[in-house]
């Protein structure tokens, strides 16, 4: 059986990782029989990061690799699609993947208010006495990732006009048809989904959750997706 190496579930998510619910997604269309086991520190895995997919023969870090494997051994993520609906998927994946995941990133680990919920959810296996320290790096760290990326150098007004044009390109698609690419659910659906879950589930409500909650249109299909696909 495949062994799901994820973050574990938080803020009423399967994971805190949006790229650990699409490897589940993944998994779970694909047909192979699979399990989850949580973990909180990924620096023995390699990459350093989650998630990973334990098989028979090796540790495959990185949704994408995993999703190509499991191409590789018959399952079709695509099947029916054109090669320009396949490109707009690629570009739908890498526009949430490379952009909107960064810039929910910021919007939790640099704002005061979200920090604590993530630092105690994140980080509770580390005792208190050490925690802040050690949390504190990493948010450090994390921020100065954030901040050679771009994404930080922006003011909060002009971040979010940024992921408005993200967010109007993905409602775009979804005025046509219940998901990205048609009537079911497709690769892009597993990027972006749970990307938009992930932001909707920030423990605070922060003007960047709000827009996502009050979009009826991206908020019913964030719960489309994650009622046709169930993950265990």
């Amino acid at each position: 059986m495949l062994t799901l190496l994820t973050y574990p579930a938080a803020f009423g998510l399967f994971s805190g990782s949006p790229f650990c619910v699409k490897a589940a997604y993944m998994l779970e269309l694909s047909g192979q029989s699979w399990q989850r086991s949580d973990m909180l520190d990924p620096r023995k895995m390699p990459h350093r990061k989650l998630p990973v997919l334990r098989t028979r023969e090796r540790l495959m870090p990185d949704s994408d690799t995993i999703r190509h494997w499991l191409e590789s051994q018959g399952a079709n993520f695509d099947q029916g699609l054109s090669d320009i609906q396949k490109g707009q998927s690629r570009a739908l994946i890498r526009m949430a993947e490379d952009h909107l995941y960064f810039q929910m990133v910021a919007d939790r680990w640099c704002n005061d208010q979200v920090w604590p919920h993530l630092r105690d959810t994140f980080f509770h296996e580390i005792p208190r006495f050490a925690r802040g320290f050690v949390s504190g790096s990493i948010r450090k760290s994390v921020i100065k990732g954030l901040d050679m990326h771009g994404v930080t150098r922006f003011s909060e007004v002009e971040r979010l006009d940024r992921v408005e044009q993200d967010l109007t390109a993905i409602t775009a698609f979804l005025w046509q048809s219940p998901f990205l690419m048609g009537e079911r659910p497709t690769s892009a659906d597993l990027s972006v989904a749970p990307i938009l879950a992930a932001i909707r589930a920030t423990p605070v409500r922060t003007e960047l959750r709000r827009r996502i909650e009050r979009d009826q249109v991206l908020s019913d299909y964030i719960d489309r997706v994650d009622q046709a696909i169930v993950l265990k």
